[in-house]
């Protein structure tokens, strides 16, 4: 087939070197010229695994292009996808659909004949009808552009594989048996015969699938570190716990990870989201467990903090402070909503002199917090320090050798916000080591 996919940040570049991977011709279309200039010669501009192997693989092979044109992109096929960005609202807890709309209305005026126009972005249940009569109103086909929705649910750093080899497949149409569905049936053949669970409904229910998703992660990474308290105050591991938990069929054990909680791009703007549409639907005591789960999250950051007060006695001021991890997790440069810099940023205000260290995203933690000082790995970070805060799970930073590590610290001092170092092989190396939820 030959497809378009609007929007090329994390979701459609991505989504873009999949489909050309199943072997369909692609073109990659979006606003940045520079991003454009970037995606063409087959890097992304952002850190993501796999990803630059399959854009140097299919530029190289003419299979997938990109683009800036939206007239190129309307006449390139009759498949459209749309993965623009739809993030909160500042200030607020809603979804901002600016992108989302100013893309349809751009696209909409240069399809002139029969077209389907499938959207991956994450919205408020309720958009799909705006988005329909958006295309109807200024497309020349008119009534003829047919409107789906496929919502994604990547995870970052494994988005190549959520997107070639999916947990399930949702496609959400207008009607039954249309013609949107055959087209997509047929995008999507390879994925579908591999055995991919598929659900065809209506556009509410894709529409709120995405959000569904995430709330409920949200809420199981929340209840185990609602937990993680009760176990710190009575000196039970909730590690273990989450063990004997997730052999549980009824709960599992994915997704139910203690720590410093969740941040990112996705969970928190789409728990907030759905909140704010259920207000709008006059049903929002309906999401009141997502307010508790929103401040959950939030009071792992606090107690972090207060862990590094307890170990430095009592006064952050003036203290060295090491805190290895910038990104909101692991294998990714993205560091929008980060726990871990979220916690740097505080210590700092509180008088800390804050080191961080991070595989893929210094970057742009610096362009975000200039006033933080900065190290390319974690032996350097340590230097001095009085203590270290490991805040992202990277592998590299679980295996460092702690009694290597000791030597350049001021004092050997660790409070472990992940839960993925060993405490007796870092207690042995003659640290001081404090767990979130671990005795």
């Amino acid at each position: 087939m030959k497809l378009t996919v609007v929007g090329c940040g994390y979701l459609g570049a991505t989504h873009a070197a999949c489909m050309a991977e199943l072997g369909h011709e692609v073109l990659g279309m979006d606003c940045d010229m520079d991003k454009v200039t970037v995606l063409g010669s087959g890097k992304a501009p952002f850190f993501e695994r796999g990803l630059d192997d399959l854009l140097a693989k299919h530029t190289k092979s003419g299979r997938l292009r990109f683009t800036a044109s939206y007239a190129e992109a309307a006449a390139f096929g009759d498949l459209h996808f749309i993965g623009v960005g739809t993030p909160q609202q500042p200030g607020e807890h809603a979804y901002d659909l600016t992108h989302l709309f100013t893309a349809v209305r751009q696209l909409a005026p240069h399809l002139k004949d029969p077209a389907v126009v499938a959207v991956k972005s994450t919205v408020p249940v309720g958009t799909a009808p705006r988005v329909r009569d958006l295309l109807h109103e200024y497309a020349p086909a008119g009534d003829a552009i047919e409107v789906a929705w496929n919502p994604e649910f990547l995870r970052e750093s494994f988005a190549v594989e959520d997107t070639l080899r999916p947990d399930r497949l949702v496609l959400g149409f207008d009607t039954e048996h249309s013609w949107a569905e055959t087209v997509l049936r047929q995008c999507f053949e390879k994925i579908i015969k591999a055995g991919t669970p598929t659900i065809v409904t209506d556009l509410a229910t894709a529409e709120l699938a995405k959000a569904s998703a995430n709330a409920f992660l949200a809420t199981k990474i929340s209840f185990i570190n609602a937990i993680a308290e009760v176990c710190e105050a009575s000196g039970a591991d909730v590690t273990q716990l989450a063990d004997i938990l997730g052999h549980d069929a009824r709960i599992g054990r994915r997704g139910m990870r203690p720590g410093l909680g969740f941040g990112g791009g996705c969970l928190p703007k789409d728990i907030r989201g759905f909140m704010a549409r259920a207000g709008e639907l006059g049903v929002d005591q309906a999401l009141t467990i997502l307010r508790e789960v929103d401040t959950i999250n939030n009071r792992r950051r606090e107690r972090m903090i207060d862990l590094a007060r307890e170990q430095v006695g009592g006064n952050l001021g003036g203290q060295r402070i090491t805190v290895w991890g910038a990104s909101f997790k692991p294998n990714t440069d993205d560091i929008r909503d980060s726990p871990a810099l979220a916690v740097a940023h505080k210590l700092h205000e509180l008088g800390a002199s804050v080191t961080v260290t991070d595989p893929q995203a210094l970057d742009n933690a610096r362009k975000l917090h200039p006033e933080l000082d900065y190290a390319d790995d974690p032996i350097a970070a340590v230097q001095d320090a009085d203590l270290l805060l490991h805040l992202t799970e990277w592998p590299q930073f679980s295996h460092v050798d702690p009694h290597r590590l000791a030597a350049h610290t001021a004092t050997p001092n660790v409070i472990d916000g992940r839960g993925t170092l060993n405490p007796a092989t870092w207690r042995e190396a003659g640290w001081t080591f404090r767990a979130l939820g671990r005795p």
